[in-house]
């Protein structure tokens, strides 16, 4: 893990530590004193940022405009993001040169709170940052982005959260192999996922077995006692009004409520979710998915969707009928609903890997990780970087499993 082996290579870190301690830009706006700062995520045109969208390489529902916009605008400890952007010549005379590949990103010391040469891709609110590259010019795409920048004083790009045997990735490879460079995986961990192509019932009998699928018939049947069980999908600006309420209400009333993490108790996570939801609905790109029992919303989730996949934001659940697994039901109807929409090819859960809900149930598996890209070849900083990353990781690792040990053990003592 320890890439700096000699005394020449260690004198190179701490120079290449000092020099980025003296120069980091918190504001990610340029990196390690950078001669070409980026500009701000909301100068780029939304409208050349859709339609870039629309062609991409690879879908990210976390980085279409409307969501990650709204992101930026509000969303606790997201804002102020920049951007960098490839770009060509349009077609037509005249008109502005077309958008072929776009990255939010943030300094080094905003991401970890590290002096560090590099930038990194922006969190939208979502555990997936693939960068959007026009399938028509992907590798060039990636060649540019990656060009942008060096120029802005960058000495690696880390892309975090991202499928790495994804496309995006792919066209990254092989951008770096042309100039003799390859990149480094970080960490990486595998997530669940939703083959939607498959027939529901058959996906759910194979994942779940018989003796499980009656256990949670018995469930919905006894749900069922509190009033019909009705799935509804909100899309209409009407719907996504009344639906985002209940969502919100819902989250905030379990343990993210407890733990302070849910989005209606953070003031500029609420206005981000609000309007985040409300134009990605108006674009067809998100939908909110309840689960009732009569009158009484027990589930709710927020799903995103782009090109042929589409994403498992975030799911509320009315605790008082934790013995039904709300949960559970509804992502057994949303699985259905997956499935029978032939526009959509796969689900990304987004969850953490082992999750203990979603994990039985899809048990498709997205390799997903944090990658470095060095930018140029033979750098003394990209090991300085490596080595950064790496001890900040065993710092932390024992101190986030101290964590959550707490948050268990207050959570079965109240």
């Amino acid at each position: 893990m320890v890439e700096i082996a000699n005394a020449a290579q260690a004198a190179a870190a701490r120079r290449a530590l000092g020099f980025a301690r003296e120069r980091a830009d918190e504001s990610g706006r340029s990196a390690a004193g950078a001669s070409a700062p980026l500009p701000l995520l909301d100068t780029i045109s939304a409208e050349r940022w859709r339609r870039l969208s629309d062609n991409a390489i690879e879908p990210n529902g976390y980085y279409l405009p409307e969501w990650e916009l709204a992101v930026n605008a509000s969303a606790q400890a997201r804002t102020n993001v920049s951007a960098l952007t490839a770009s060509v010549d349009a077609i037509v005379a005249n008109d502005a040169p077309r958008l072929i590949g776009l990255l939010p990103v943030i300094s080094a010391w905003r991401a970890y709170n590290l002096p560090l040469p590099a930038l990194v891709s922006a969190d939208p609110y979502g555990t997936l940052a693939t960068p959007l590259l026009d399938r028509d010019g992907a590798d060039e795409a990636a060649a540019d982005l990656m060009q942008q920048a060096r120029n802005a004083g960058a000495h690696a790009l880390i892309l975090r959260d991202i499928p790495i045997d994804g496309a995006a990735m792919m066209a990254f490879t092989r951008a770096l192999a042309s100039d003799g460079l390859k990149p480094r995986i970080l960490q990486s961990h595998a997530r669940a996922s939703l083959d939607a192509t498959r027939n529901a019932e058959d996906l759910l009998r194979d994942a779940l077995g018989p003796k499980k699928l009656k256990e949670l018939r018995r469930q919905r049947n006894r749900l069922a006692d509190h009033g019909e069980v009705i799935f509804t999908i909100a899309t209409a600006p009407s719907e996504i009004k009344r639906d985002l309420g209940i969502f919100l209400t819902l989250e905030a009333s379990g343990w993210k409520a407890r733990r302070g993490t849910a989005l209606a108790q953070n003031e500029g996570d609420a206005a981000f979710v609000r309007r985040a939801v409300f134009d990605a609905a108006a674009r067809g790109s998100c939908e909110i998915v309840t689960l009732h029992a009569g009158e009484t919303p027990v589930a709710s989730a927020i799903v995103l969707r782009h090109l042929d996949r589409a994403f498992y934001f975030k799911l509320g659940v009315d605790e008082n009928f934790a013995k039904y697994s709300p949960g559970v039901q509804l992502t057994l109807e949303l699985t259905r609903h997956m499935c029978a929409d032939p526009s959509i090819a796969m689900v990304d859960s987004t969850a953490m890997p082992g999750h203990p809900m979603i994990d039985p149930i899809w048990r498709g598996r997205l390799a997903i990780g944090d990658v470095l890209i060095p930018l140029n070849r033979r750098d003394p900083f990209v090991p300085a970087i490596r080595l950064g990353l790496a001890l900040r990781a065993l710092v932390r690792e024992p101190a986030r499993r101290l964590v959550h040990f707490i948050r268990k053990f207050r959570e079965t003592r109240s």
